[in-house]
Order: structure tokens, then sequence, then C-alpha cells
């Protein structure tokens, strides 16, 4: 008969029980003492994501925080109910270790998605593609394919090129390259546009916004083909958070991932070379001049000077004594009318023209409803600056009617062309307008103001990184010598032969003529 389990006995075989329980929890219910990560993170109301400092991932923007991958982790955060607590990582490899680490929640940091990296972590469904791209200088020798480089090949170290090269290396024995951990992608691009090296390897993404700062960039060819961007998550049993993800990334609709896409990446190819070449170097010869003035009327009228500055880079590339063969001129290229109802006595002083601009743009976005949530609101009046408030709502009642959001700018500018063919401005209030020019300039606008964002501001919330943004700017400026003969003197395009515009009283007609597009607006 089996002696009886006393109290004495049974505190004896507590602790070898315990023990097993510890060694055995993969196997038994054990696991279950530590709650599933996602009711903590809940308990904690913090979710922690790792990131890179990154125009592809995640900056300081006007408000705070944002970024392509950025904005998707925080609607994570928002719909799970807690906050979004960012930490900024070296790279790509470093965010992601932090997240095997435990010190990280998930990683939102440009992460391809490699055999190599789906052994060591959980990814989430696709929420992005790029190619890989081998990028040079600009009169430097354009190789063919990676048997014919001539010259130093650098990579990041925790970058996401490290492995396709070394599976390259058996198909191009010849060929040499070098990883570094001093320097992230963005350093390379920077160091290819100075002359400093040969040759490194971006994404697509990463390349065509940096082509913009550094417009002597160019695309060698691609390395491969295109590969997914995801969040990557601890590996393990527990998948609740990872569940969470991908049923979050599930209901996005899809429309609405397209918008986040188009605020970040819609524009980015906008700005060719020689524009690239001549807004750095006006940022240099004719900015300082003026940007006391956009600051101040900025500050008036409660804008961005910023994007204030933009809008009279596209006008008259800053150019006070600028004028058209339609009459408007100035900075800000108003109208004789435009200029009369803003009191500007003078279009060409730029601080008058400047304040005019801006009495515009703020008495144009006090016009557009308080339901268009920002940037879409900035967006949408930018189009109404060009080509009038009043054509404005008739594009966003015309976007209802066809099923778009009217509130958001890629549906609206998806309809605003058909605003110049009769089956559709003949149903509007204000009729005909040049529906398309008015998406050219947005999108212009948007490219200038991103270029002018990035090169006045501060240092990345990061420790000193090996190259700082003032050198950065310096290369930026002296891509080409003002003096370059092989700058545009103007982007003027031809002329088009249009009807006359109906609406020419229409609700704050755009106050001025782009620089990019020679057609008058309608008089205000």
């Amino acid at each position: 008969m089996p002696a009886p389990v006393t109290r004495s006995r049974l505190r004896s075989r507590l602790p070898a029980a315990l023990y097993g329980c510890v060694a055995l929890a993969t196997l038994t219910t054990c696991s279950e003492l530590r709650p599933p990560l996602l009711e903590q993170i809940r308990e904690d109301g913090v979710l922690k994501i790792a990131s890179t400092y990154s125009r592809t991932s995640c900056y300081s923007g006007p408000t705070g925080l944002i970024g392509y991958e950025c904005e998707l982790a925080q609607g994570l955060a928002k719909s799970l109910g807690v906050s979004a607590e960012i930490s900024f990582s070296n790279s790509p490899a470093d965010a992601l270790q932090a997240v095997l680490d435990g010190r990280a929640h998930l990683a939102a940091a440009g992460l391809t998605v490699n055999s190599e990296r789906r052994d060591r972590a959980r990814f989430s469904s696709p929420i992005d593609q790029v190619v890989p791209q081998l990028v040079y200088r600009i009169g430097s020798p354009r190789p063919k394919s990676l048997g014919e480089l001539d010259g130093r090949l650098l990579v990041s170290e925790g970058g996401n090129h490290v492995a396709r090269l070394r599976a390259l290396a058996r198909s191009f024995p010849q060929l040499k390259w070098e990883a570094t951990t001093a320097y992230d992608s963005e350093d390379l691009l920077f160091q290819v546009a100075s002359g400093e090296l040969d040759y490194t390897i971006a994404s697509s993404a990463l390349v065509a916004i940096n082509q913009r700062y550094y417009p002597r960039l160019r695309v060698a060819f691609d390395v491969g083909n295109a590969e997914d961007i995801a969040f990557a998550f601890a590996p393990g049993r527990d998948t609740s958070l990872y569940d969470a993800a991908q049923d979050y990334l599930a209901r996005l609709p899809p429309r609405n991932l397209a918008r986040l896409h188009d605020r970040y990446y819609g524009h980015v190819e906008e700005v060719d070379y020689f524009s690239a070449v001549q807004i750095a170097n006006h940022m240099r010869s004719r900015l300082p001049r003026l940007r006391g003035y956009f600051e101040q009327s900025a500050n008036r009228h409660g804008l961005d000077w910023r994007l204030l500055a933009a809008i009279g880079y596209q006008e008259s590339h800053w150019d006070s004594s600028a004028q058209s063969r339609t009459g408007v001129r100035g900075v800000m290229m108003l109208t004789n009318d435009t200029a009369t109802r803003y009191k500007v006595a003078n279009r060409e002083d730029p601080e008058q023209s400047i304040e005019g601009g801006a009495r515009v743009l703020a008495d144009i976005l006090r016009g557009i409803p308080e339901e268009v949530p920002e940037p879409d609101r900035s967006w949408m009046a930018l189009a109404a600056y060009n080509q009038g408030l009043g054509h404005l709502l008739d594009a966003r009642e015309l976007t209802a009617q066809r099923g778009g959001d009217s509130a958001h700018w890629l549906d609206v500018r998806d309809v605003f062309p058909l605003l110049s063919r009769p089956r559709w401005y003949q149903q509007t209030k204000y009729g005909y307008t040049r529906g398309r020019e008015a998406v050219d300039f947005v999108t212009n606008v948007r490219a200038y103001y991103d270029i002018i964002s990035w090169l006045t501001s501060g240092a990345p919330v990061l420790p000193p990184p090996p190259l700082r943004l003032e050198q950065k700017l310096r290369v930026a400026d002296s891509s080409l010598p003002a003096n370059d003969p092989l700058l545009p003197e103007a982007l003027d395009g031809s002329p088009l032969d249009t009807p006359a515009d109906p609406a020419a009283e229409a609700l704050a007609p755009g106050p001025a003529e782009s620089a990019g597009s020679p057609e008058a607006r309608p008089a205000s």
C-alpha cells in the first residue's frame, strides 16, 4: 500500500515538479503560465516597433514620425488599442535582431524576405515590393552586368543585399565586393553621388527618392527580381501578435493601401536629373534671400513655409522678376486681378508676392471641408491654387458620383483630368478646366516640397551618422556648377490649344501660372 502523501512529502516534490515543468515547457501546459504576447502588449499599452531612420521606413515629419512602413505599423498599434513606441536601429538587420532579442515586438524596417531570414523569423504578408538595383555615378562608364564592374562595390552589412551577392558570386567568380557596418545604404548612395565610391546596391524605392537629392546617381541595372517587404516577428509557438497583424493587413482595403503608397511614393520619379540639379543650385543661390519671407507669411497664416516655398519654386523658380506672356509675374506668379484682390501693390516685390500667395492658399484651405484629412487636404489645396476652388469642388463631387472617396487626393486626382472633357465638365457647376495641369502641378509641388524639407531638415534622430546632412547638402548643391550649360533656363512646355474657360469666375480661381505650365489659368 503506497504511503499517504503528507504535507512535508508534497513540499519535497514541488521543486522537482516545477523543474520538470520548466524543462518541458514546450511539451506541457506550463507555457500557459505566461500570457500570450498580444495580451501582454494590451496590458502594457505599448507596441514596441524597431525601425530604421529612412525615407522608405520611418523619419521625422512636421507632425511627428512618418513614413510608409511607419504609418502601417502605427495603424497596427491603433487597431490593437495601444500606443506605438518606435526605436531606431542602424540597419534592417539590427532591427530584426532587436525583435529576436526581445527588445521589440516587431520590425518595420524595409526588411526584404529571403530564405535566410525566414529561417530566423516570422514574416507578415507583403506590404510592398522593391527591386535591388546597382547604382553608379553619371559620367562614369555604365556597366551592363556584374561581370563588367570596374571599381569598388560596397554594400551595407546590415542591409538586404549581402545574401544576394553571396549567391551571385557563384555565377560571377570574378565579382569582388565588400560589406561594411560603418555605413547604411543611404550613406553609400551619397558616397557614389560624391565620387567617393564606384558602386553600391540599394532598393528601387530608396534609389528613386535619393536621386532627387543627389541627381548624379544613376541605375545601371536591376540585380535580380522584385522582393517582398514585410513586418518581422519573433519565431516560436506564440503567434498571437503575428495573427493580429495578419488580420489587420488583411482587413486593410486595397484602396487605402494604395493611398498610403501614393502619399510617400506617388511623386518620387517626377523630378528629372536637370530639375533636381536646378533646384539644388537654386536652394543655394536664391532661397536664402526669400526664406525669411516664406517663413513669415507661413507663420502669419498657419502654413508650412516649405510648402509655400515649393509653390513658389514651381511657379517661378524663385525668380522675383519672372513674368509670362499672359501677364502673371513675380515669385508666386500672381495675376493682376489676384494681386488687386489680395492687396499686392507690387507683384515683383518678393515679400508682397509671397504674402499674396500665402493669403490665397490660406483662403483655399478654409474653403475645403473639414472632413478632408491631411495631407490630402494640402494636395487638394494645391490643385485649387492651380485651377480654382470651384473646380476642386466639382472634381470632388464627380469623384463621389463615380464611387470614389472625395476626401482622398488619390481618388480626386484620378477624376480631375475628366474636367477637360465635355462629357464630364458639362455636368459640373464650374465647367471646363485643365484638370491634367492641376494634377501635374500637385505632383511637381509635392516633389519639390519633399526636396526642400529634406535639404533644410535637421540631423536624423539617431547617433551621429558617419556622413552629416550638411555634407550631403553640399554635394547636392554642387552636383553641377550653377552656370552649367546643360541646365535648362526653364521648364516651360508647349502651349496647348484649349477652349475658352466658361468658369473664369470660379470660386478662388488659380492665382498664378505655373512655370512648368505656360497656359493661362482662369483670370481671377
